[in-house]
């Protein structure tokens, strides 16, 4: 057996199971650790940021856009605190990111006396966000318990986890067995019972629907083939989208979707809360049955429905389209045609928003990845801009979060070097992560960002002012020269005012390769109100 450190005994884990990257923030618990990967720096690179935060964002864009495990590391108590925003997202999103922390020394866990960096609580804390928390008490410890954690991030219902090791346990050496990954947990095989009444519920309707969300990133083809054979169309929004092409016929977003609603019989819905159509759409259409596939059985459980099935997304999509009879319906296609033509001539109504969106479809490459925000742009993105290849359009989902566009597209830049990757942000969220324009020019992660400045919260100001007589509070900013401020950076920069600057600017900076921010001027005033293409009975 060979004598590691913790550290060391973390890292030769972390390279066992494909692990290539580490997003991470040194500090004094983490020493050891940081040691460690700078002894293995030619098989495992450190890329660290100017805040906690954005280390688990840039570990959270890196998992999105791959569907590969990401790690980041950050002190504890404080530290870890800073990426939880991170952490819930991920968990929001269904992201297999890995917490690596570290804790107060082993003598001093639970005893409350003040240590740096102590929590009354640590796991326990993290243990209400994640899948998966443990503590290594011993270097001897650290294969097993990272197979294990790996193996629970990646089993079923993928899901965020964190491990933590004392301060003095990082530093310490002892014998200790390596261990290769272990398997993730079976999938639940597809009921064939089941899907069988699945598919005889299909054939027998007149107009059914698929609904995909972020559990179904994996299942493209199977999606497909599945719609192709029954005719049924796909509706997604934001974690779903380009699961299908939305070039494809059978390629809907949440408002052309809508359209066809009321004369839905049959909606059948893969890795989906299905949040939008339940509680967003003013109830069900009378006789409507509803199916869902998804991993996790719980979800079974919270939105009880005519028919559930525990399974993967591509697995059950797959056993269906084998199960049921091939259909062809000119008039359903008409309609779905229909309902697609009028929905894209009818957004064009949200102006600045649709502009902008234009010029970003037509700059980014067939496959670029786009990454949302909290921002006018960010909601009319998601289902304005049309995409074309899953894991394309990465989104911090129901979640919310502001801030996270930016430095989640960093990590999202990280995993894909190559590709082009374009995020949108606001004034406002921006500057919850802007110093990491930093790291960006640090590490050379050629990141383009379209910033909208509006001067304001927009759409806190404008609901403040719809729902409480015009007054409002806190919602207007005020900014720095966002010129001066990239330029402080070493970062290139544009400031346009319209569409038809975007799209210049934006040619101009993927040509550039290199970290390039481009603020587009708006006036909170001119901005279309989007809520209604989403939740129509929204007052």
């Amino acid at each position: 057996m060979p004598r590691m450190t913790g550290g060391d005994a973390i890292v030769d884990s972390l390279l066992r199971h494909g692990i290539d990257t580490v997003f991470g923030l040194p500090g004094v618990q983490m020493y050891g650790l940081f040691d460690a990967l700078a002894r293995n720096a030619n098989r495992i690179r450190v890329i660290n940021a100017r805040h906690e935060q954005t280390t688990a964002y840039m570990a959270l864009g890196y998992a999105c856009a791959t569907g590969r495990p990401a790690v980041y590391s950050v002190v504890p108590g404080p530290g870890v605190l800073n990426t939880t925003a991170a952490l819930a997202t991920a968990w929001g999103v269904n992201a297999p990111v890995m917490c690596l922390t570290g804790q107060v020394p082993s003598a001093m866990i639970g005893r409350l006396r003040g240590q740096l960096h102590e929590l009354p609580d640590q796991l326990a804390t993290l243990r209400t966000l994640l899948k998966h928390a443990d503590r290594i008490e011993d270097p001897t410890e650290a294969p097993t318990k990272i197979a294990r954690a790996f193996q629970e991030m990646m089993s079923g219902r993928r899901s965020p986890v964190a491990l933590e090791m004392p301060l003095d346990q990082m530093p310490a050496v002892a014998e200790v067995t390596p261990r290769d990954p272990l398997p993730p947990h079976p999938n639940p095989v597809p009921d064939p019972e089941r899907i069988a009444r699945l598919a005889a519920m299909m054939d027998a309707a007149r107009a059914p629907m698929i609904w995909v969300g972020g559990g179904a990133q994996d299942a493209s083809a199977e999606i497909r083939a599945l719609a192709e054979k029954t005719g049924a169309p796909v509706v997604a929004f934001r974690s779903g989208r380009g699961i299908m092409d939305d070039r494809h016929p059978l390629g809907l977003t949440v408002p052309a979707g809508y359209r066809l609603w009321a004369g839905t019989d049959l909606l059948v819905a893969f890795g989906t809360r299905l949040d939008v159509p339940t509680a967003r759409w003013g109830g069900l259409p009378a006789g409507l049955k509803v199916a869902r596939i998804d991993i996790d059985p719980a979800e079974m459980r919270r939105l009880p429905v005519d028919l559930g099935i525990v399974a993967d997304s591509a697995e059950g999509a797959r056993a269906l389209a084998a199960a049921v009879a091939a259909k062809a319906d000119p008039g359903r296609a008409a309609a779905i045609a229909a309902a697609k033509a009028a929905i894209a001539e009818e957004i064009l109504s949200l102006q600045p928003q649709m502009s902008f969106i234009e010029a970003i479809r037509d700059a980014l490459p067939e496959d670029g990845i786009f990454c949302d925000e909290m921002t006018q742009v960010g909601y009319v993105s998601w289902f304005g801009l049309p995409m074309h290849t899953p894991r394309s359009f990465i989104t911090s989902g129901f979640s919310g979060t502001l801030g996270a566009g930016f430095p989640t597209a960093l990590g999202v830049k990280v995993a894909h070097p190559d590709r082009a990757v374009v995020a949108v942000t606001g004034d406002g969220g921006f500057l919850f992560g802007g110093s990491d324009l930093a790291t960006a020019v640090r590490y050379g992660i050629n990141l383009v960002t379209v910033l909208f400045n509006n001067g304001a919260y927009g759409n806190v100001l404008r609901d403040q002012k719809r729902l409480f007589e015009g007054r409002h509070a806190g919602a207007e900013l005020t900014n720095p020269d966002f010129q001066v401020y990239a330029r402080a950076f070493g970062v290139r920069s544009w400031r346009v005012a319209d569409a038809d600057g975007l799209r210049v600017a934006l040619r101009e900076a993927l040509a550039a390769n290199a970290p390039c921010l481009i603020e587009v001027a708006t006036n909170i005033g001119q901005e279309s109100e989007p809520w209604r293409f989403i939740s129509p009975m929204r007052r």
